[in-house]
């Protein structure tokens, strides 16, 4: 299993929250997603490394950007 954090700007209610949190979590090999608003952070586990251009592209095509991973 992989933890991943990533910073993304664009999120602020809960619909923000249940697109992304959909949308990633159909993505082949992920178990968890959790979407932290306040923070403007996604944490995204998986069964092994996540592919960062898949959640970046995924990311972008509900609407928000990811800026990078966060620390």
């Amino acid at each position: 299993m992989a933890t991943t954090t990533y910073a993304v700007s664009g999120m602020s209610c809960a619909h923000c929250k249940a697109t992304l949190t959909t949308a990633i979590g159909e993505l082949d090999g992920v178990t968890e997603v959790g979407v932290d608003l306040a923070t403007g952070r996604v944490t995204v586990t998986s069964a092994g490394e996540p592919d960062d251009a898949v959640i970046a592209e995924v990311v972008d095509e509900a609407g928000y950007e990811l800026t990078g991973r966060a620390a």
